[in-house]
């Protein structure tokens, strides 16, 4: 076991320097084409001994979604399945996730979310570690069969190099969240796990210009002022 860094125990001081063990899984996703989003799934168990003896158990994770252009079918269907995957185990547990979610993939420096959500959680032990397990593995089970059905419908979309350009820039978001903010990251370099493993959420190719703007109307500026706020997916649906 080794004693828990900082970025695990912001939620829980009291076992700041315990020994623990953790487990966990991450995928991303960084499709080639502009068309096709950006995914990132993470399931973790961390199991720590406070300094009374005392063991104490935690899952988190979640999935969520950034696309680089906007197509509201596919946010209706990625927030449905997150629906369906929460419905079974409380009708307060998906709005709760999702909520946290677009709290948690917030770039505080450019006031703007990362992607369209999905669901995030912590700290999660608030049913038996049977009942945690069972959601831990339907928040698994869905992810992957929902996101091949949105690239297989924009993984073979025509682009060209403007488009490119665009996927590139919005990257650099990418980037920025996941070196300032995200806790897995920090967790990582705070335990002294193996450098490029950490990075290994990164895209492959960035790019950064300068002061960027979109044009008005165009697809690119409805990503950030439409795509890009947090709303009721599921509500769209139904409009």
């Amino acid at each position: 076991m080794y004693a828990l860094p900082a970025a695990s125990t912001a939620l829980r001081p009291e076992i700041t320097g315990c020994p623990f063990e953790a487990m966990g899984i991450s995928m991303i996703m960084h499709p080639h084409n502009p068309y096709a989003p950006t995914m990132h799934m993470n399931l973790r168990l961390f199991n720590a001994i406070k300094k009374d003896g005392e063991r104490v158990w935690w899952f988190g994770g979640g999935f969520d979604l950034t696309p680089y252009y906007g197509f509201k079918e596919d946010c209706i269907i990625w927030h449905q399945a997150a629906y369906n995957v929460c419905a079974p185990f409380g009708d307060d547990v998906y709005p709760r996730y999702k909520k946290a979610c677009d709290d948690y993939f917030y770039i505080k420096h450019r006031q703007e979310q990362r992607g369209i959500g999905g669901i995030f959680f912590d700290d999660l032990n608030e049913w038996n570690f049977t009942r945690c397990f069972e959601f831990i593995q339907q928040v698994g089970n869905t992810f992957a069969s929902v996101y091949q059905k949105i690239v297989e419908k924009r993984c073979n979309m025509p682009f060209n190099a403007r488009e490119r350009e665009f996927q590139l820039y919005r990257r650099g978001r990418y980037v920025e969240f996941n070196l300032v903010y995200d806790r897995g990251t920090l967790f990582g370099l705070q335990s002294g796990g193996r450098i490029e493993s950490i990075l290994i959420s990164l895209p492959p190719q960035v790019a950064f210009t300068y002061q960027w703007q979109a044009e008005p109307g165009s697809a690119e500026e409805a990503l950030t002022q439409f795509y890009l706020m947090p709303r009721d997916w599921l509500a769209e649906e139904k409009g």
